[in-house]
């Protein structure tokens, strides 16, 4: 193989190979963007159908605030998709460039092929060629030497059609990209116009509060001491599952205070529920986390400081709960008013299932994934659903983002 053509291969493979992880980053950008288009879907659906019904002005504020991340979000990744469209035509425009250098030369070179085969055959036969050889030798090296010309003449013709094929694919997926660039700019064009009316439409709104902030504060303030309330009352009763189940095993070591004592049986359900980490189904079958674990400052009254040791689920009215993992039911807890919450324990794991308006379990039933559970709570005048949904690892609090797929 000649110098020039193993650079030719070296920079083919290193084009490839550019080409291929391109290729790979647009698939998970694109699967990226339709993960948040479907998110927007799930927003309007689940944040925005009620806005006939009578909704508090700060609930308002927060489903624009829902909307406008998922929108910012989808801008930034098309943003991302149209520079890395970018980046590919300006790479499928220098490959062109060498390919149509490329196919110059080969053509060029065919061309003097056929012009030395016409001049020889106009000159003598290749009979005569083989004839006038002095001795049996050189007839023999003269034959071979026909053969292989004839073969590098036939093997050039193909590159040519190679090399011209690979031109009209190439300017094929260049305009291709070129569309597909112009409907990313056009989408993002239309995304940036419903972003800046919904900021407008937000702004009017925070107006609103600031008019009368001691009272949204208060209410924030109220919502966020319901959910310390709640976190104490779960640890309390994971606390005391915990001692009770020990106790039954006959285990009741000072190490197992904080956790549970597992069966075999036991430590091979939280093992599966280990090795399901991030592959978890939603807790309802439709739904858009309007809360999230942890702690952070309120984006519109950052003076006040959140915590949720589990996450807001907004999903349809009457929506079901089911259950995540297989498991067994160890509580049921009623909550302030008519509303109740379930408690499955998965080994030494625990997922709860809290606001809901009934049940359709039992403490001691075994519960498979995807099982009903219950009913979630429906508001009678703002017709909004919310579920609120915790894991815990014994007395330990873990974020659901982590464990529950692409949430």
């Amino acid at each position: 193989m000649s110098r020039g053509w193993r650079l030719g291969l070296f920079f083919l493979l290193i084009g490839l190979t550019t080409l291929q992880a391109q290729s790979k980053k647009q698939q998970e950008l694109e699967a990226k963007r339709q993960a948040i288009l479907e998110e927007i879907k799930q927003i309007n659906t689940l944040l925005f159908k009620t806005q006939g019904e009578k909704k508090s002005i700060l609930t308002q504020v927060q489903d624009l605030d829902q909307r406008i991340n998922a929108r910012e979000n989808l801008i930034r990744v098309t943003n991302q998709q149209a520079n890395l469209l970018t980046r590919e035509i300006n790479d499928n425009l220098q490959e062109m460039e060498r390919l149509r250098e490329e196919l110059v030369l080969l053509k060029e070179d065919y061309a003097g092929m056929i012009s030395k085969s016409y001049k020889s055959k106009s000159q003598q036969s290749r009979l005569m060629f083989l004839f006038s050889s002095t001795n049996f030798l050189q007839a023999y090296k003269r034959m071979q030497y026909m053969k292989q010309y004839t073969k590098h003449r036939k093997a050039q013709g193909e590159r040519i059609r190679i090399k011209s094929e690979q031109l009209q694919m190439l300017n094929t997926r260049l305009i291709e990209q070129k569309n597909e660039k112009e409907l990313l700019i056009a989408e993002n064009r239309q995304e940036r116009s419903k972003l800046l009316d919904e900021r407008k439409q937000q702004q009017g709104l925070v107006a609103s509060l600031r008019q009368e902030e001691s009272r949204f504060t208060r209410q924030i303030r109220d919502k966020q001491a319901e959910a310390s309330r709640l976190e104490r009352q779960i640890d309390a009763i994971i606390r005391e599952a915990i001692a009770e189940a020990n106790k039954s095993s006959g285990n009741t070591t000072t190490t197992t205070l904080e956790r549970f004592a597992l069966t075999p049986e036991a430590k091979a359900l939280a093992a599966n529920f280990t090795t399901n980490k991030g592959k978890l189904p939603w807790p309802v079958r439709n739904g858009v986390v309007t809360e999230r674990f942890g702690t952070r400052r309120h984006p519109q009254f950052p003076q006040i400081q959140q915590t949720f040791s589990g996450v807001e689920i907004a999903t349809e009215a009457n929506s079901k709960a089911r259950a995540v993992f297989n498991g067994v039911v160890f509580r049921i807890q009623q909550l302030k008013g008519a509303n109740k919450a379930v408690y499955i324990r998965h080994g030494d794991y625990i997922t709860i299932y809290n606001n809901l308006a009934s049940i359709s379990v039992k403490s001691g039933d075994r519960v498979t994934t995807n099982q009903e559970i219950g009913t979630v709570f429906t508001h009678p005048t703002t017709n909004e659903a919310t579920l609120k949904f915790f894991i815990y690892k014994n007395t330990k609090k873990l974020n659901p983002a982590d464990w529950i797929y692409r949430m």
